[in-house]
């Protein structure tokens, strides 16, 4: 039994959580911030929501709504670095919430966090699995021709799979693909900017990048000026800014297994944010610019609305220029779900180490190589659960034009968002009111944290309510054009599991989940309190 002398800081530090060394510590704080900025991914959510910003909006949507939004949640990510500096564990969050405001808040905000980490693996999975598809059907006519929801589906549980094998294997070389996918992003999105400002032979003007907006939402007949699309269009369109930048929590999540967690954690947060909003303003500026015209000389906003990213590229350039960004992008968000398996994997452990999830002894259990490999599983077999309602064809346009939205994708991604959000709310909340009385670590806002966490609290909150409404008229109950086909079912998924969540704390948890339970030998502990 090792003695409180023999612990390395970070050790010393976790043992005063109560909790003792199990995870490899392996971590680099390069790595910490590599596996959030590989879930933030700009070669993911900027490729796969490109067309929720444009179709809401139009390009004043993105060319604006993206910083706007960024400088948000470079905030909300600031608050959230203080508190993982304080505290230091895996599954963090949830632990904040629980030393603040008691076992409730943190059981709630560990479901909440666990809800969204899955449904942000799911989605990044199926994302990554429709640009693998696109990517193969621009290198071949006659895989094209073939085109099927569920073909992506088979490709998006063959990515599953590889991620979930390539977890299982090795915590440590995680690690290292991780700190590959900072390159590869970085390097790849440099790489397509080149390409988008080199290869076409038209460009489209600044006046358009800037000030265009249209609404092909369905809402307010297409108006661009009606209190409609400023107060819900335009909103709706912010999805693709507030989707990319999320997930950034894994940074808490891993500060286990990263050296000098207390700073490099906090370090990871922050700078995973800002360098991914710098880089992906830029990356989507270009797309914007790239836009093709139509043949009426006009930029084809019709095209682009119904085919995204995917229809600039093909339009724009030779078809292998536009394979070659595809490509790309593919490698960049498998390594981005990847990453996110990680996240969600070791928020499983975590929160089933303390008994909160059933089948805690399960969930918990790691392997030789210090894996919770149960727990990957598990986050792979919901995800593809989650997303089965992908296979359902959507087009909100018509027969002779049709424009296909994926609506059951942007769903999934609308969870993520909530589910994740609002776990980040309840204990940036908690620490605002425990004002003086918190005990910050080796990283601190100082008494900004009084502007800031309020500025958090109120964005989330926003943010939360718009994206649980119907993001096409024909998902409105109780009107004309209804159809279940076109509901946006993340507040039944959000709100149903609050609900379930609710009636499950009252009837059973609040009588056994006490929160963190501590699995330290109790000669550190009183080691420690002398």
């Amino acid at each position: 039994m090792a003695q409180a002398t023999d612990l390395s800081d970070d050790e010393r530090r976790l043992a005063e959580l109560g909790y003792k060394q199990e995870l490899d510590r392996s971590w680099s704080g390069f790595s910490n911030f590599a596996i959030s900025f590989s879930i933030i991914s700009i070669l993911a959510g900027c490729f796969t929501t490109f067309g929720q910003g444009f179709n809401n909006g139009g390009p004043i949507a993105i060319s604006w709504g993206w910083p706007i939004v960024a400088a948000f949640i470079l905030v909300i990510g600031l608050t959230m670095s203080e508190l993982v500096s304080a505290y230091p564990t895996s599954g963090g969050i949830y632990w904040w919430a629980n030393k603040m405001g008691g076992a409730r808040a943190g059981f709630f905000t560990g479901w909440l966090n666990l809800i969204g980490l899955v449904a942000v693996t799911a989605s990044v999975a199926y994302g990554c699995a429709t640009f693998i598809d696109l990517a193969l059907s621009t290198w071949s006519e006659g895989y094209a021709a073939g085109y099927s929801l569920t073909r992506v589906f088979w490709i998006f549980l063959v990515v599953l799979v590889a991620a979930a094998v390539l977890n299982i294997f090795s915590g440590h070389l995680m690690a290292v693909m991780n700190n590959v996918s900072v390159w590869w992003h970085v390097v790849g999105a440099a790489v397509i900017i080149l390409i988008l400002i080199v290869v076409p032979d038209n460009h489209q003007s600044f006046s358009y990048v800037f000030t265009e907006r249209f609404n092909n939402s369905g809402y307010s007949d297409g108006s661009t000026s009606s209190p409609t699309y400023w107060l819900l269009v335009v909103p709706f369109g912010l999805l693709l800014t507030q989707y990319t930048i999320t997930g950034f929590d894994a940074s808490a999540h891993l500060s286990e297994e990263t050296s000098a967690a207390s700073k490099a954690a906090a370090q990871g947060i922050w700078r995973s944010i800002f360098y991914s909003a710098i880089g992906g303003w830029i990356l989507l500026l270009c797309f914007l610019f790239a836009v093709p015209d139509g043949a009426d000389g006009k930029p084809d906003n019709v095209g682009v609305g119904g085919g995204g990213v995917a229809y600039i590229f093909t339009h724009a350039m030779d078809s292998k220029w536009a394979a070659a960004i595809l490509t790309i992008s593919c490698i960049g968000q498998f390594f981005c779900t990847t990453s996110c398996m990680t996240s969600a994997s070791r928020m499983t452990f975590a929160f089933s180490r303390d008994g909160a999830v059933p089948g805690s002894r399960l969930w918990s259990t790691l392997t030789g190589a210090k894996v919770p490999a149960n727990a990957v599983m598990l986050v792979g077999v919901v995800s593809a659960i989650i997303t089965l309602p992908a296979l359902v064809e959507v087009n909100i346009g018509t027969e002779e034009a049709p424009l296909i939205v994926p609506t059951a994708f942007y769903a999934v991604v609308s969870v993520a968002v909530i589910g994740l959000y609002l776990a980040f709310l309840i204990p940036i909340w908690l620490r605002w009111k425990m004002g003086d009385a918190f005990v910050p670590g080796s990283w601190t806002n100082g008494p900004k944290y009084k502007w800031m966490n309020l500025v958090a609290v109120i964005e989330i909150a926003i943010i939360s309510i718009y994206f649980i409404l119907p993001f096409v008229p024909g998902g409105v109950p109780f009107t004309d054009g209804f159809e279940w086909k076109f509901v946006n079912y993340a507040p039944i998924l959000t709100l149903g599991s609050l609900l379930v969540l609710g009636v499950w704390w009252r009837v059973s948890a609040r009588h056994w989940f006490k929160g963190p339970k501590s699995n330290i030998d109790p000669e550190v502990v009183d080691a420690f309190s002398e």
